[in-house]
C-alpha cells in the first residue's frame, strides 16, 4: 500500500520509500524525502519564483536519467505552474513555492535545476553563475584555485561571489546582480572566463571544445543564457552517493587539498546548517545585488 501523508494540508501519496536510490551508501527514497523536508527552509527561497527543470532518476543513477521541463503528467492542480517562453515555443513549467510542492516533486526523484531569472521577467537575470568543470586529471582542487581568481576579479567590479559544490566534480560561483538582460550577463561572464584563461593559461579553458579540457578547468559562462539552468543550492545529485550541491565557505575553498575535502552528502547538510546557516542567504537580499559594469 502506498503511504499517504499530509503536508501543509495537502495529501500526498509517497511511493517506494524503501527503494535504494544511491547504491554507494544504501540511501533510500524515504531518506531522500526526509532530507528535503528538513532542508526546505533553506532550499525553498532559492527555488522561489524560478521555473524548474527536473533531472529525474527514479531508479537511481544507474537507471534511466532524463530531463523534464514541461509539467509532468498527473501534477496536482494545487502545484503552481506558469507558461514560460522558450526558443522552441512556450512551455508550462513547475514552480516550487511551498513545502507540499517540494515533497511532491521530490517524490518524483529529481535534481532541481533553475534559471538565473524569475518568472515574469524571463531573459532578465538577477543572478550570475560560473560552473567550474574540471577535466581529468584536474579536480575540484584546481577549481578552487580558479574560483579564488574569479572571486577577486568580480570583487574588482563590485560583485561579491559565493561558492557551492556542484554535487558532482566541480564548483559553482554565484553572485546577485541587479536585474540585467541575460544577454548582457552572458557576455560579461564570457569576458571574465576569457580573462581567467589569459591569467591562468595552465589551468583554465573558456571554450566548450572537449578536446581542450583534459587537465584544465572549463569556466562555463554559458549557463547565464536565458535558456540554461544550473543545479540549485541544496539539491541532491544523481550520483552513486547522495551528494549535495552544498554551499561552502571561502576558507574551505582556500583549504581544499584533495577532492574529498569538498564532497558533502545529505547527512552532512544538517550539521553544516547548524554551524553556518545558509551560506548563500546573501543572494536572496536585494540590497546585495550589484550592477554589472
Amino acid at each position: 500500500m502506498t503511504p499517504i501523508t499530509e503536508v501543509e494540508g495537502r495529501r500526498l501519496a509517497l511511493s517506494n520509500l524503501e527503494k535504494v536510490l544511491h547504491p554507494a551508501t544504501g540511501f533510500t527514497k524515504g531518506e531522500m524525502l526526509h532530507y528535503y523536508a528538513t532542508t526546505a527552509d533553506v532550499l525553498l527561497p532559492h527555488l522561489h519564483d524560478r521555473p524548474l527543470s527536473f533531472l529525474r532518476y527514479p531508479d537511481g543513477p544507474d537507471g534511466q536519467v532524463f530531463f523534464a521541463k514541461n509539467v509532468p503528467p498527473g501534477t496536482p492542480d494545487w502545484v503552481t505552474t506558469a507558461e514560460v517562453p522558450r526558443s522552441e515555443g512556450a512551455a508550462r513549467m513547475v514552480l516550487i513555492q511551498d513545502l507540499a510542492s517540494l515533497i511532491w516533486a521530490a517524490n518524483l526523484v529529481t535534481e532541481f535545476h533553475t534559471p538565473q531569472w524569475r518568472i515574469g521577467t524571463p531573459d532578465v537575470a538577477d543572478r550570475l553563475v560560473f560552473d567550474l568543470d574540471p577535466g581529468a586529471p584536474a579536480t575540484v582542487v584546481q577549481c578552487c584555485e580558479v574560483a579564488r581568481w574569479l572571486r577577486k576579479r568580480l570583487a574588482a567590479d563590485g560583485i561579491e561571489a559565493y561558492a557551492k559544490t556542484s554535487g558532482a566534480k566541480g564548483l559553482h560561483l554565484l553572485a546577485a546582480v541587479e536585474p540585467t538582460p541575460s544577454r548582457r550577463t552572458t557576455e560579461y561572464a564570457r569576458r571574465l572566463a576569457v580573462a581567467a584563461e589569459k591569467a591562468l593559461p595552465r589551468l583554465v579553458v573558456h571554450r566548450m571544445t572537449r578536446s581542450l579540457r583534459p587537465g584544465k578547468v572549463f569556466v562555463d559562462w554559458s549557463q547565464n543564457a536565458a535558456g540554461k539552468t544550473t543545479a540549485a543550492p541544496y539539491t541532491l545529485r544523481a550520483r552513486a552517493a547522495p551528494t549535495v550541491s552544498a554551499p561552502v565557505t571561502w576558507q574551505e575553498v582556500a583549504d581544499c587539498a584533495s577532492p574529498g575535502d569538498l564532497v558533502f552528502c545529505a547527512p552532512d547538510i544538517g550539521p553544516r546548517l547548524r554551524a553556518h546557516g545558509d551560506l548563500l542567504a546573501p543572494l536572496l537580499e536585494p540590497a546585495r545585488s550589484a550592477p554589472l559594469p
